[in-house]
């Protein structure tokens, strides 16, 4: 298994990112995944989720209406669009599979030791 992000990047704040994860080794259409993100010193923080089929989403509070989730199963992708940036949202950006166990998708775990699977994440970093 190997999860391959890229995309990130230094933009100034209110700019716009789009990260990018590519997913091997594994049937990518059957795992809901996740984006997580840890920035030094702080603790990690989950950023946003999307089950198989993608028609269901969802966001941790402070990026919601500014963070968009999606996947391609065609292209064994995942992708976080990231607009309005804020200098907040500077932190290394992982993706991460999340367990079959978890039934309907919804694993909003923010550390890369809840997961058995975690990329080895691009820096996103929002600054003037």
């Amino acid at each position: 298994v190997q999860l391959v992000e890229s995309g990130g990047g230094m933009v100034q704040p209110g700019g716009s990112l789009r990260l990018s994860c590519v997913a091997s080794g594994f049937t990518f259409s059957l795992y809901a995944m996740n984006w997580i993100r840890q920035a030094p010193g702080k603790d990690p923080e989950w950023v946003s989720g999307i089950n198989t089929d993608s028609s269901s989403r969802w966001y941790t509070d402070s990026v919601k209406g500014r963070f968009t989730i999606s996947r391609d199963n065609f292209k064994n992708t995942l992708y976080l669009q990231m607009n309005s940036l804020k200098p907040e949202d500077t932190a290394r950006y992982y993706c991460a599979r999340v367990p079959l166990s978890s039934t309907v998708g919804f694993y909003p775990r923010p550390s890369r030791y809840e997961y058995e699977y975690v990329g080895q994440g691009t820096q996103v970093t929002v600054s003037s």
